[in-house]
């Protein structure tokens, strides 16, 4: 009830970022998330929507509360496994507890799932509509039903009931999970040692055994079961359908016919000859098969063609594409190259199939890129040849790799590079910190990059000379760190009351200790192995560890007995049961919620759904709208999808319009968005078809002449004569583009009607551009076939300056987003733009005192608060200047400083950048007040900065020179500023 009550209270107010907005919008309508999908949340998310009214303006809340009850109910689980490890402790084998166990027994469940309760990583999840609060619970029934089955085999004899009807209840548990997300997998291991040291006398030699079997059922049903079945059963489809002539899912449906009939057979096999071992297993997998049948409903959602329909899961081989993340790439673990490693070949595997209107077609083969032997390592690490999230760089810049004028890189890395990066930043910065911040304190809420940086978002003890020795002078940090709502003491309190428990579990019960030691480490250790993480991810992951840290919790509330234990050598037995349980509820569960409460509480912001609603209410009547993120789509997709915001905007997401079926997406009609013309027919992007094209000179064509967009795409890209392709290897052909320059024609008189320009434009009467690549992707095809055949007709928009196709100088802002118009170097719209801001924009509540923006949300704040600083600009050096003002004065009050302060700390100082772009403006327009209230709280933070990198030395020097040259510089700019326009009063007035 407490937990329930505290995610309830701090739950967020609307739809989050992140994936969400996405989650939230598939619920909704029961629609198709990105792979591996998660078909049970969605149908539970829409039974918590049906509850809330149906309501679209509650259907976000909805699912927060969804997340916060299953949360909830983990804390309980949590609180019964503890009180289960504990009884046996205290009861050494008697019958039963007196009151002073009872007292120690429920006070270490308290404070251990209160603990968990107020940890920072399960808070987080526990308070938004994401799968991982779902996931949490799977994990904790699971782990829980073990421990029942253990507790009924010592019953069986008596009740006369069989315990292992736990087992296969755990497998549908496990089966279910899988519709959620896959991390449930991982307490496999601690299941199958339960199971062990009860059924089996234990040894050494034998607990290692049932280790492994335990990786290995993980494994078997990770492939086997959830990725082969699909895959024989889409293979069965391909024959019913291909060579029998029968409609799409029959091979699909008789392949589970088929294997239900084995089942039956085999069960009465294993009855007949008294095999209870290999009948516990059939049921064990008729079950996770039961479970993981939600995935069927994936498929049928799928047919509907949703608005929302990643990987366009319509038949049994795009499931297999799906389950498998297929559209993510593959990535080493045990064997694999290294990321300065170059393909020398292209080895092909089996067939790549697609479904056309009445057959499965064959569009290519798989396969994978082939290395040299001495490109190639054991336990890559270091392992991402690809440069697109610049992880390469990363590698390099982590290891000391220089890099060649031509790109290359000085060095390949070696092995002793390879284990550097795992132990520092996979195992130390990706997984450790994440751990410390939910058990000892954390610096701030500011990402850290790279390890050794000593001012972000570090683990810390909250004991001055622990954290100084470590970081530097904490105490000269800037106030936007030390005030920072994310600045967490927990004085290494839970954490050394864990590594207590854990010391007094292995003293008392060594093979309990083991199990939760496993659970521990293959929901924490093992996914850093797995995930295999390259550098500079988008955000923060600790949410992929809540599994290890609930692990650990059990180990915080057997700590209570650690201190009980303790205290008895002085103290009565009930005496010191009671005091060890509040000295311990005090010391930690209390201790973390009042140090966390501020920097959870989601209950007034409502940020994601206002972006949303500023970036589609940029853009004029029924427009495309390509984005390029996360945080620039999901969003939109709740806004439109749930709230019926904006419902005629299209958009597009350029990263997926590298596959076909985002493609086919724009043919039909979308909520109140009319089809998209894309030029090519479906056969023509199918698979694998124009992936890329190359640059190929045709002889006779003038290099200074442009030619024709929609021409070049439809005649030349898109035609399959040979004599326009060139071959790619492998006996195939590609197609190829001539020409660099390309024009797309302008009807004036239309563009002037239809609002796309302004009566004062000067508009061209053909829009040139260069395109800058040799190289076109599939999603570089898909926006010039959008503009080449829109001729005009629909707003085009993008969700930044986009410029990788050359026709950047033709964008114009009108918002947050840009439009693509007949108007060379016209950087605002700025009537538009103006009554848009004035308008039509939000904040998430952010003038609401005291509303907690993390850094995700103030990069979001700063994009809105930078197009205000734009369109001030504009005005002011148009002579508008007292619109600029009252525009400025607008965006602060839409943003009190106590929630987003103007000087802040972040990565190459954007935020603080950010700021003093907007102190120009003030100054341009005359803003005196705002000229004052910015410049002091960026002055300021800069300065306390410079303070603090001052007293740095060494290592910690060192990994602070690019902040700190960035400080100096802004400062010097500042100066640089206030002498322009302060010391002029003509340049003020």
């Amino acid at each position: 009830m407490i937990a329930c009550t505290v995610y309830l209270l701090t739950a967020e107010a609307s739809g989050s970022l992140w994936d969400c907005g996405e989650f939230v919008s598939c619920a909704y309508k029961l629609q198709v998330p990105h792979p591996p999908g998660a078909p049970l949340f969605v149908m539970i998310g829409r039974l918590f929507i049906i509850v809330f009214g149906d309501n679209p303006h509650t259907a976000a809340k909805a699912v927060n509360v969804m997340s916060a009850i299953v949360s909830g109910l983990t804390i309980l689980f949590l609180f019964w496994t503890i009180t289960h490890f504990a009884k046996k402790i205290v009861q050494k084998g008697s019958d039963t507890v007196d009151n002073p166990g009872i007292i120690a027994v429920v006070g270490a469940g308290t404070v251990g799932a209160l603990a968990y309760t107020f940890s920072d990583s399960f808070w987080f999840s526990a308070v938004e509509g994401e799968v991982y609060a779902l996931s949490s619970f799977f994990t904790a029934i699971v782990f829980w039903a073990i421990l029942k089955w253990e507790h009924a085999v010592d019953n069986e004899a008596e009740t006369g009931i069989n315990a292992d009807r736990w087992i296969i209840f755990i497998f549908f548990m496990i089966g279910l999970s899988i519709g959620v997300h896959l991390l449930n997998l991982l307490t496999i291991p601690a299941l199958v040692m339960v199971y062990y040291y009860k059924r089996y006398k234990a040894t050494k030699k034998g607990a290692v055994m049932a280790f492994i079997v335990g990786c290995l059922i993980t494994g078997i049903i990770q492939k086997a079961v959830i990725q082969y079945t699909i895959n024989w059963a889409g293979s069965f489809d391909i024959f019913f359908v291909n060579k029998l002539g029968l409609p799409f899912f029959s091979g699909f449906a008789a392949f589970f016919i088929l294997l239900a009939v084995l089942i039956v057979y085999s069960l009465k096999w294993a009855n007949k000859k008294q095999k209870g071992f290999l009948r516990l297993g059939i049921w064990a997998f008729t079950f996770i098969l039961l479970g993981y049948s939600t995935y069927i409903t994936t498929m049928i959602r799928s047919n509907a063609d949703p608005a929302v329909d990643v990987f366009n899961v319509d038949n049994p081989l795009s499931l297999a594409g799906y389950l498998s993340r297929e559209q993510y790439g593959d990535f080493p673990l045990l064997y694999g190259q290294k990321f300065t490693a170059e393909p020398i070949d292209y080895k092909e595997t089996s067939n790549k199939y697609v479904k056309t209107k009445n057959r499965y077609a064959e569009n290519g083969k798989d396969g994978h890129y082939v290395y040299d032997d001495d490109q190639m390592m054991l336990f890559p690490r270091v392992w991402d040849i690809s440069n697109e999230q610049n992880h390469r760089d990363y590698y390099a810049q982590f290891l000391n790799i220089g890099k060649n004028p031509d790109g290359t890189y000085e060095r390949d890395p070696d092995f002793a590079d390879n284990i550097q990066f795992f132990l520092s930043y996979q195992t130390y910065w990706m997984y450790f910190r994440y751990f410390m911040w939910n058990f000892s304190g954390r610096q701030n809420d500011v990402q850290g990059m790279f390890p050794g940086n000593v001012r972000d978002g570090n683990w810390i003890t909250g004991i001055s000379f622990i954290d100084n020795l470590m970081y530097g002078d904490q105490s000269l940090m800037p106030d936007s760190s030390k005030n920072n709502k994310g600045h967490n003491k927990l004085f290494m309190l839970p954490f050394l009351l864990g590594i207590a428990g854990l010391v007094y579990q292995y003293k008392k019960s060594g093979k309990d200790g083991n199990v939760t030691l496993i659970l521990f480490l293959s929901t924490g250790f093992a996914i850093v192995i797995y995930i295999n993480q390259p550098g500079f991810q988008p955000r923060e992951r600790d949410y992929a560890y809540v599994g290890s840290f609930y692990a650990f919790s059990i180990w915080i509330g057997l700590g209570v007995l650690q201190l009980k234990e303790l205290f008895s050598k002085k103290l009565k037995s009930g005496v010191a049961a009671s005091l060890a349980a509040l000295v311990c509820l005090l010391a930690v569960p209390v201790l973390m919620a009042a140090q966390e409460w501020d920097d959870h509480d989601r209950s007034k912001k409502v940020l994601a759904k206002d972006l949303a609603k500023d970036y589609l209410e940029s853009c004029a009547p029924n427009a495309i709208l390509f984005t390029t993120a996360d945080n620039d789509t999901y969003p939109l997709w709740y806004a439109q999808e749930v709230e019926g915001i904006r419902p005629d905007v299209r958009v597009m997401i350029l990263t997926l319009l590298s596959t076909d079926w985002h493609i086919n997406q724009m043919r039909y009609k979308i909520n109140e968005s009319a089809p998209i013309d894309v030029i090519w027919t479906p056969e023509q992007v199918q698979g694998r078809k124009r992936d890329y094209v190359r640059y190929k000179a045709l002889s006779g064509l003038p290099e200074s002449q442009y030619f024709d967009l929609y021409d070049l795409m439809k005649n030349y890209i898109g035609s399959d004569d040979e004599s326009k392709m060139m071959p790619a290897g492998n006996n195939e052909m590609i197609n190829t583009f001539p020409v660099h320059k390309v024009s797309v024609p302008v009807d004036v008189n239309l563009v002037k009607q239809n609002g796309t320009v302004s009566a004062k434009d000067s508009v061209v009467s053909e829009v040139r551009f260069d395109i800058p690549k040799d190289i076109l992707m599939k999603n570089d095809l898909a926006v010039l076939n959008v503009i080449a055949a829109n001729k005009w007709k629909r707003p085009i928009y993008f969700t930044s300056q986009f410029d990788e196709l050359g026709f950047g100088r033709y964008l114009r802002k009108e918002g947050l987003a840009y439009r693509l118009v007949p108007v060379a170097n016209s950087d605002i719209n700025t009537d538009q733009m103006a009554y848009n801001l004035l308008n039509k924009f939000a904040t998430g509540n952010a003038n609401i005192p005291g509303v907690y923006f993390d850094e995700t949300n103030r990069r979001q704040l700063m994009a809105i608060r930078g197009a205000y600083t734009e369109l001030a600009f504009d005005l002011a050096t148009k002579g508008r200047k007292e619109e600029a003002k009252k525009l400025l004065q607008k965006a602060d009050k839409m943003m009190l400083e106590e929630n987003f302060p103007y000087g802040h700390i972040s990565s190459g100082n954007m935020h603080n950048r950010s700021s003093l772009a907007f102190l120009q403006a003030c100054y341009l327009a005359g803003a005196k007040e705002l000229v004052t209230k910015v410049s002091a709280s960026v002055k300021t933070d800069l300065t306390q900065q410079m303070k603090f990198y001052n007293t740095l030395y060494g290592n910690k020097a060192a990994s602070m020179v690019f902040e700190k040259n960035t400080t100096e510089n802004l400062l010097s700019a500042m100066d640089e500023m206030e002498k322009m326009f302060t010391h002029s009063s003509q340049k003020i007035r």
